[in-house]
């Protein structure tokens, strides 16, 4: 039995899978609570799956981009968890978890997320002959980069994540016919499972991650504001 772990956006979720397949999953909004409410999620799928610590066979987690906060409570818990139970650690990102659904997809999947300050997260990946593959890592732009190289570069992919009525028009405008667009309903519940297929592949490849080195994806760096009032 292996435990996955996404705490990289408001919507949180946690699985229970069998070599990558899912024996029970919860996905609920968890604006700023990750700390508080992702023990007892744990515990709770783990209560519905009928399993304990000692079933665990590995842990998978999200690694990013997202909520810096969200993130560090996910991927340290993972990590406790894998040092502690002497587990493997598999971490996958979110932006490859968003194209992993649609992998097959007969050409460059390009999953967008929303970053703040106008710009978007993106990254393309592939499922070919030579399975599937990282085409662009994942970056952070404008959405005018993002659409001057879809014209050079992205031509007949499928555009998928977190896209808005406007982005989907503008893809459009300057892609015409080449532009897909996939529905994102699929995410907001499946999110954790979908992380447990592509970590459960790397795990019996034996690709894993060190718990004392697994670093997250971060597209940008953190801003710390001291509290008001407080020492500078």
């Amino acid at each position: 039995m292996e435990l996955t772990i996404d705490t990289a956006s408001d919507m949180a979720s946690v699985a229970i899978c069998e070599e990558g397949a899912i024996v029970a999953e919860f996905t609920w909004r968890c604006p700023r609570n990750h700390l508080s409410e992702l023990l007892p999620a744990v515990q709770y799928v783990m209560q519905r799956a009928g399993v304990d610590k000692g079933d665990l066979g590995a842990i998978f987690v999200c690694i990013g981009p997202g909520s810096y906060t969200g993130l560090r409570v996910g991927v340290s818990t993972a990590k406790g968890l894998a040092f502690v139970l002497r587990l493997p650690l598999v971490g996958v990102g979110r932006l490859e978890t968003d194209a992993y659904q649609h992998a097959d997809y007969p050409g460059p999947i390009c999953p967008i997320h929303r970053a703040g300050r106008g710009e978007l997260a993106w990254a393309v990946y592939a499922s070919g002959a030579s399975g599937w593959r990282e085409v662009m890592p994942p970056r952070l732009s404008l959405p005018d980069d993002l659409l001057a190289t879809g014209r050079r570069r992205l031509k007949n992919a499928l555009f998928c994540g977190e896209i808005s009525e406007e982005l989907a028009e503008r893809l459009r405008e300057a892609l015409g016919r080449q532009a897909a667009i996939a529905e994102a309903a699929a995410m907001s519940v499946r999110r954790a499972g979908f992380i447990a297929e592509l970590a459960w592949r790397r795990l019996a490849a034996g690709q894993t991650d060190d718990a004392s080195s697994l670093k997250l994806i971060y597209l940008r760096e953190a801003v710390v504001t001291p509290p008001r009032g407080g020492r500078k």
